[in-house]
């Protein structure tokens, strides 16, 4: 009988990395299972992680703590770029580039080219697992719900049913719906998520519904160097410290919390349930902030480029060099971003109601709408001196007759 090939498994403890550590032995695998924690987990629930994989049957076990990894890698680059994907989402899904380099890191220590991950032949994360450790070197993937897919048209009812079979019952928590979680937040999909029907109330974690909003608002400042969010309320805090207290003071206010349908990388249309008030709190600070100090053109054209590098990550193209060059350009835009911007919400959204930095581009002898340097005879020549084209435009389309006219006789 051969011996059996080691095999590095990302794992979570949910349903189908649940299935895939018995799957796998019994293909020949001998399973190193890794818990990536990114964040969303306490030390409770990582020991129950840890129990869960060695009762599945792994050989090994380990886990490793990437929250900062997280939040220098992604969230800084995110939050200075101020685009969201389809102008709605967050890539709360970014933290999977982190795990596959963990995968690749593990493999190589143990001395092997076999790689295993969790997901479905339906969904982004596969590219952005296999992209990732493709782009890392030559490895083998293995993908155990990929595989079963061609058995069934039910994988959560087969995954249950599998593991019962070998006397493991599925967990609770992810039975109906898949969850993700980590310092960026949540997102939930499944069940009457897939239906494209209203989400029940148990789907939200991280938000507070209207009824339980507190009666008084909630106030936050955000002190930003060069783009980069460093300080709360005058004190200074670490990235994933600073999302974490986001998190509870502004999703008790249902702030960050979303329903998106987005165009995915292999061409469905994906319906998820999101939370990330943290996110939602620093996007808004970072482009009043950005509004103020950078110059119009700044303004005008950096987000075309963000869009771009959003784009990228969400679709897992992170190891795609256009995206390292993007990001290089974004974070050149941010040298005055330096300030301090305060965030009110009275529930639902929030505004960014100041902000004080040094670099604003504002005239102390001037205000916008009330009074300028520049005399009225100024203002006025400019006024024609710069529509003048379109007004010369305006009058040349009055004396010429419409197109449709002209085609038609």
């Amino acid at each position: 009988m051969p011996a059996p090939l080691d095999i590095v498994l990302a794992f979570s403890g949910g349903l189908d990395t649940s299935f895939c550590v018995p799957w796998l032995i019994e293909r020949g695998y001998r399973v190193t299972t890794l818990f990536v924690d990114t964040g969303g987990v306490n030390p409770q629930e990582r020991f129950a992680i840890e129990q869960r994989a060695l009762e599945l049957g792994a050989s090994r076990h380990v886990t490793q703590d990437a929250g900062e990894d997280l939040w220098q890698s992604f969230a800084i680059p995110f939050i200075r770029s101020g685009a969201t994907y389809q102008n709605q989402y967050p890539l709360l899904c970014s933290d999977r580039y982190i795990i596959g380099q963990r995968m690749v890191e593990l493999a190589q220590e143990i001395g092997t080219t076999y790689l295993a991950h969790g997901c479905t032949a339906a969904g982004n994360d596969q590219f952005r697992f296999d992209q990732t450790i493709a782009a890392l070197g030559e490895f083998d993937i293995i993908a155990p719900i990929r595989a079963i897919q061609s058995e069934t048209s039910e994988l959560r009812l087969y995954e249950e049913q599998y593991l019962k079979e070998r006397g493991f019952i599925a967990p609770p928590k992810t039975a109906r719906y898949t969850i993700n979680e980590n310092i960026l937040g949540v997102t939930i999909s499944g069940s009457e998520i897939d239906a494209f029907t209203p989400p029940s109330d148990e789907t939200y974690f991280l938000t507070s519904p209207r009824s339980s909003w507190p009666a008084i608002s909630q106030r936050a400042t955000i002190g930003f160097e060069h783009g980069i969010p460093m300080t709360l309320n005058g004190s200074a805090i670490d990235g994933p410290s600073l999302l974490s207290t986001l998190h509870a003071q502004f999703g008790s206010y249902g702030v960050g919390r979303g329903i998106y349908t987005g165009d995915t990388t292999i061409g469905l249309k994906g319906r998820i349930v999101f939370e990330s008030p943290a996110l939602m709190v620093l996007l808004t600070a970072h482009r009043a902030l950005e509004e103020a100090v950078l110059t119009r053109h700044q303004n005008a054209f950096k987000p075309i480029a963000a869009k771009r590098w959003v784009e990228l990550v969400y679709e897992g193209f992170f190891f795609e060099p256009l995206r390292e060059n993007l990001q290089a350009f974004i974070a050149s835009t941010q040298s005055a971003v330096t300030g301090e911007v305060t965030i009110e919400t009275q529930g639902g959204i929030c505004m960014a109601i100041s902000i004080d930095s040094p670099n604003i581009l504002q005239r102390p002898d001037a205000t916008y709408a009330q009074g300028a340097p520049w005399t009225s005879e100024e203002a006025q020549g400019f006024i024609k001196l710069y529509g003048q084209s379109s007004i010369l435009a305006c009058a040349r389309d009055i004396q010429a007759p419409a197109i449709h006219e002209t085609i038609s006789t």
